[in-house]
Formats: C-alpha cells, structure tokens, sequence
C-alpha cells in the first residue's frame, strides 16, 4: 500500500488539536492537506476516530468522529470549518458516533486522547452508501484500498 502524506496547517502531527477544533470551542474541522497520491487513485474516504474512549487508561470503543467518502482526487485537501456547502463536488458523508453526519470535535471526557485523521486511496467510486457507519464504509473498501495516511492530534480538556 502507497503511503500518503496527510498534513494539517491547524496542528501538527502528533502535536495538540487547539481546543477552537474541539467541543470546548467553536467545534470546526482543523484544516487537511494531502499530497502525493497513489497512480490509480480515484476517490478518497476520511475517517476520523479516537480509540481512547472513553479513558484513554482504559479504553473501551473506537468513538468514530468524522466519515467522508468519494472525496474526488483532484481535491487537495478540506480548509478549515469546511461546510456540508462547501465539500468537494460528489463527496459524500457518513454517521459518526453521536450519530449525525458532519465533524464532531475532540471532548474526551477524561485524559489525553489521540485522534487518528486517516486517509485513504481507493481504486475506485463506491457507490452511495446512505450515511454508512465507520464499518459499512470500511466493508465497502475492502479490495480498493492503494493507500493509506494519517495525521495523529491529541487533546485533553482542561481539568479532566
């Protein structure tokens, strides 16, 4: 698999998610760049997921936070607080963990948590999944997957 740089002008990797991302402030997407996609590459999907929840000393569930999917290739990123308006053409969403479309930021109840902004290079288009859930998509990817990339951020609310 193709490895795919996944960059943010908003944090850097491995570094802290400002809290304007998060639950604890204006709750927007923190920007995402990405470069150098695998040839063949047709669409791309994001998952966006925290596999600290709900502590990260005892983690019980992957909390899924964001899903995009059919994101075209000639998009080379997503700005900052990118609207449902303002996605690239034909990209479609699918339900995070509080059960809505859409970004839902970082409010991790207790501890440090790392949010994993992944990346992926499909070979093809997949068809419309209806809001599909991380497992749909992830079921729907399977065999179409070329590349793989991610951008790691963490965050812990004050006092918790």
């Amino acid at each position: 698999m193709a490895p795919i740089i996944v960059l943010s002008k908003s944090f850097i990797h491995n570094g802290e998610i400002p809290s304007r991302f998060t639950c604890d402030g204006s709750n927007i997407s923190p920007s995402l760049i990405w470069r150098e996609l695998p040839k063949g590459t047709i669409s791309l999907s994001l998952i966006v997921d925290d596999p600290d929840a709900p502590d990260p000393n005892a983690p019980k569930k992957t909390w899924v936070h964001w899903i995009l999917y059919n994101i075209p290739v000639m998009a080379c990123g997503l700005e900052e607080g990118v609207s449902i308006e303002n996605l690239p053409k034909w990209t479609l969403q699918g339900l995070n963990d509080w059960n809505r479309t859409g970004y839902g930021g970082p409010c991790p109840p207790i501890g440090l948590h790392r949010y994993f902004f992944k990346l992926y290079a499909l070979n093809t288009m997949l068809s419309d999944l209806v809001e599909p859930t991380k497992i749909q998509l992830e079921k729907a990817m399977q065999g179409h997957i070329i590349g793989y990339g991610e951008l790691i951020g963490k965050y812990q609310r004050q006092g918790k």
